[in-house]
């Protein structure tokens, strides 16, 4: 990347209430280039404990956002899973690390799994092993980063692409938000 251009800098979160993934990423127009990455684990803390445990989720973020100061984020949508007590804990883990991301004042892009698998890999049902695959490649890692913070780092580079689509629709027409982030029967940001 030229010094004299400023980039994009893209903080990626791959929300779970063991461990929780970030990756950190500069754009600079179709260039990409890897900063940091990570995850922030739980595991220290009593299983019982959930508010301890999201605690953790929190200030962790706060302190990789402090430590990066990205100007961008990206934090994958949680669907309902066949068990819902899972899901229920996981929706905490993330609300966790969205309220660190807004309470930093950064706007916070969201995508699905599918999304960032088709953005990465190219195909929805990509393995974890694909992911990890394409990120090191996409990046010029020389290695293969760990699974939380490859989706993570996925969800960066998902950002990367498309915030530059959503740019040109934004300023080409206004966004009506009650319509154009509407899915799965009248879900609506």
């Amino acid at each position: 990347m030229k010094a004299d251009r400023i980039a994009l800098r893209v903080l990626g979160i791959d929300p779970g209430l063991q461990r929780t993934g970030f990756g950190v990423i500069d754009v600079d127009g179709p260039h990409l280039r890897y900063v940091a990455s990570g995850t922030i684990s739980t595991l220290e803390a009593a299983k019982s404990n959930l508010p301890a445990r999201l605690k953790i989720i929190f200030d962790g973020v706060r302190e990789v956002v402090q430590r990066y100061q990205p100007q961008a984020t990206s934090v994958e949508i949680v669907f309902v899973n066949v068990n819902p007590q899972s899901t229920l804990l996981l929706g905490q883990a993330r609300g966790a690390a969205l309220t660190a991301l807004v309470s930093a004042d950064l706007p916070v892009a969201e995508y699905t799994a599918l999304q960032m698998k088709k953005a990465i890999v190219g195909h929805g049902l990509a393995s974890k092993a694909q992911i990890q695959a394409m990120v090191m490649r996409l990046l010029k890692l020389p290695g293969l980063p760990g699974k939380d913070a490859a989706d993570a780092l996925g969800l960066a580079i998902t950002h990367a692409h498309a915030a530059g689509s959503f740019a040109a629709l934004a300023s080409a027409t206004a966004l009506d938000p009650r319509s154009h982030a509407q899915y799965r029967r009248g879900r609506t940001y």
